[in-house]
């Protein structure tokens, strides 16, 4: 456990001073605050729209961030003023609620920044130019009329050339070589996408007129990036380097200001190896239970073949979804503020390359297309019968189910329906932590097995219910094993110099996968050293779970502290504890060493 003087807790947390004071007027300060903050979102989503639109603020539609040289100078100079406007206010003059904000604010600020400066993702990453035409959203949802949403896809369209001609002029002479060739992959696939799925997507346009003008700015915007790819691979990838490590003390940062975190690089992978020692047992000893004789991962693949068939694939799962989410009512679980189901649907064409099963909610300002989807990726008709069971085999049951409460109930779907319905101010509704939002999908996997969800609810199980219920638990521990090995890795590649062949064969022999998704998945601790944060936040809510549960007493109960913690918005876990917990020596102590 960790203690720190209240004082230089609110100065790990972001703030340049003390907390509110409580004899102060209640909002002192607060105007000032909420001006500060609506001229920074104003501009924030200004220049990054499709976030606008993402969310749900359809003024944005059609416009995409400018990459040029002097916006970008432009944005990091608003960033660091507003920052230095936060730190001008005296948080005393602040109410509790407004200082909750100033918090959120400050380290969002600084995490823009410090993905400015210290992660370089506009002169060092090219995958932020290789993704940037993105349109889906204008495919996948109808928030307007078919042919306003073509206009805005035209409108993206056409700054390609100015997007690429950007990255061209931004990017450094030396980039690390995992960010070249997942761009190449990128982009490739962004071209690809724009020359199949995106044109079927329009299929039903009538207007000629504009069927016209998209076909010339698609032909366009498919040139550019085709050009971008032979960029890479032609001046790019001859002269790539190994250099995608942050540094020990820049990862410290990037954990300061990313989720409040005050432990050490050091200290967090410690936790990890303990963690994973730990989940690695369980796989073992689970496996013991299924069969003996067999090694854990053998005992694995085997239940692997217990699957849906290729044409009862989306119907066992629309059934074994619901079944969930009577679960989670049935045992109180968490409080379900609307009956509307997530949509079941298989995933879109055009999403098919990258996903296997995700959550696709609107935006917390959607007032349209406010359908939520839940989307399974089949077999291809096409494929040869091997491929098509090797594809069925992810969505053995059990794996299924685990995946289901990680993406629907109670995972992100609920999270969005009690976001929706929370009192969350605009400010917390755009600005969310990864921590928080994966952690608590990720919390949910463990804490619904444990709660019994795949077990008999007889005192005296059957022989056949007690296997039923060890398969779930070590299709659970499954993807427990791979979430802990990214943590460990991340830290040892941005800290302790682990190269992507180390770490692909760290995630071989720790949480037993095959080499290419092993490789993959090393591949993107490069570039997304906050992959960690899937453990992390899962860590940090079973800590506060346990904090809360003793100041309860005999008052806890599982939904209330569930219903409390999914009521503040989403933000770092190191900030929801003072909403829960009433002593501020707790605060700090976000995880247990």
């Amino acid at each position: 456990m960790h203690r720190f003087p209240l004082l230089l807790l609110v100065l790990l947390a972001g703030c340049a001073a003390p907390g509110p004071n409580p004899s102060a007027p209640m909002n002192n300060g607060d105007a000032q605050f909420h001006q500060l903050a609506d001229a920074y979102l104003d501009g924030y989503l200004a220049w990054r729209p499709q976030l606008g639109t993402g969310l749900g603020l359809h003024q944005y539609d059609g416009k995409i961030t400018d990459y040029s040289h002097a916006s970008l100078d432009a944005e990091l100079a608003r960033l660091k003023s507003f920052d230095r406007q936060l730190a001008a206010l005296d948080p005393r003059t602040l109410s509790r609620p407004a200082f909750y904000d100033y918090r959120l604010l400050q380290n969002s600020i600084r995490r823009e920044i410090f993905g400015f400066e210290q992660m370089q993702s506009y002169t060092r990453n090219p995958m932020t130019y290789a993704g940037a035409i993105d349109v889906s959203i204008y495919i996948k949802r109808n928030f307007a009329p078919l042919e306003d949403r073509v206009r805005s896809v035209i409108a993206i369209l056409g700054q390609a050339p100015n997007i690429m001609a950007a990255a061209r002029a931004n990017l450094v002479e030396s980039l690390p070589r995992p960010q070249i060739e997942t761009a190449i992959d990128v982009a490739t696939g962004a071209a690809d996408f724009l020359a199949h799925d995106v044109v079927k997507g329009l299929k039903d346009l009538q207007d000629a007129t504009l069927r016209t003008r998209f076909d010339t700015a698609n032909r366009r915007a498919i040139a550019e990036l085709r050009e971008f790819v032979t960029w890479l691979k032609q001046e790019k990838l001859p002269k790539a380097n190994e250099d995608y490590a942050l540094g020990r003390d820049q990862y410290a940062q990037l954990l300061r200001y990313g989720e409040m975190l005050t432990l050490t690089p050091e200290q967090l992978l410690a936790i990890g190896r303990r963690e994973l020692a730990h989940e690695q047992h369980v796989f073992a000893a689970t496996a013991k239970l299924l069969d003996p004789a067999r090694p854990a991962i053998e005992v694995f693949k085997a239940i692997q073949q217990d699957h849906p068939t290729e044409q009862g694939l989306i119907p066992d799962t629309r059934k074994d979804l619901e079944a969930i989410r009577q679960f989670v009512i049935d045992h109180r679980i968490v409080t379900l503020p609307s009956n509307v189901r997530a949509r079941i649907e298989e995933t879109p064409q055009f999403m098919r390359a990258t996903s296997f099963a995700s959550m696709d909610t609107p935006g917390p300002f959607e007032t349209k297309a406010t359908e939520a989807y839940y989307y399974v990726t089949p077999v291809e008709p096409d494929w040869p019968p091997q491929q098509k069971e090797q594809w069925l085999t992810a969505f053995n049951y059990y794996t299924t189910d685990i995946v289901s409460i990680h993406e629907a109930y109670p995972g992100h779907y609920v999270q969005f329906l009690c976001l929706n319905a929370s009192p969350a101010t605009r400010l917390e509704k755009i600005f969310t932590s990864y921590a928080f939002v994966e952690g608590w999908a990720h919390y949910c996997e463990q804490m619904m097995v444990d709660q019994g969800f795949g077990a008999s609810a007889s005192p005296t199980p059957t022989r056949d219910e007690r296997l039923r219920a060890a398969k779930y638990r070590l299709a659970q521990s499954d993807e427990a094993l791979l979430r802990l090995c990214r943590l460990c890795v991340s830290i040892q590649m941005h800290c302790q110099g682990m190269t992507v062949a180390q770490a692909t064969r760290f995630f071989q022999d720790n949480c037993y996968y095959q080499e290419k998704p092993a490789h993959a998945e090393a591949m993107r601790g490069t570039f997304d050293p906050e992959y960690l944060y899937y453990t992390v936040g899962k860590l940090e809510i079973l800590k506060l779970r346990a904090d809360y549960q003793r100041q309860e007493g005999a008052a806890f109960s599982l939904e209330k502290f569930h219903d409390e913690f999914l009521r503040h918005g989403a933000p770092p876990v190191r900030l929801l504890r003072e909403c829960l917990l009433q002593d501020p020596h707790l605060w700090p102590q976000t995880l247990s060493d």
